[in-house]
């Protein structure tokens, strides 16, 4: 029983002297430390605020310039379509695999996303 009551002693005592010698080895001072942490997050701060203002603004700036353009072929192309096809859209060819529903959703054979100027209108072929 005291061989456990001093072993539980050394071990206190080892924790404490960690503790102080962490606290030594580090500066020693709380409010020394507490102001580097906090320097340190100012830094930080500053990185990432540079970051997203010079990296990601203009990234997301040029996406939005690219992805506009791209839409705007892609309109001229269906422009260029529906006018040689007589104001329509070529009909898609019913191939077996396209647009098979075994069960019609809630609201029916339509998905949620269902746009009558792109979409193949599933309601009509029931």
């Amino acid at each position: 029983m005291s061989s456990v009551l001093r072993t539980a002693a050394r071990s206190a005592v080892r924790t404490r002297q960690g503790v102080r010698g962490y606290s030594q080895a580090h500066g020693g001072d709380y409010f020394a430390q507490r102001e580097a942490v906090r320097a340190h997050a100012d830094s930080t701060t500053q990185l990432w605020r540079r970051i997203s203002f010079y990296v990601c603004f203009p990234v997301t700036a040029v996406v939005i310039a690219w992805v506009r353009n791209a839409e705007a072929e892609h309109a001229e192309h269906l422009a260029h379509l529906k006018e040689e096809n007589g104001g329509k859209l070529p009909e898609v060819p019913n191939y077996d695999y396209l647009n098979k529903r075994v069960k019609p959703y809630p609201w029916g054979m339509n998905s949620l996303f269902f746009n009558p100027h792109v979409n193949k209108d599933l309601s009509a072929s029931e």
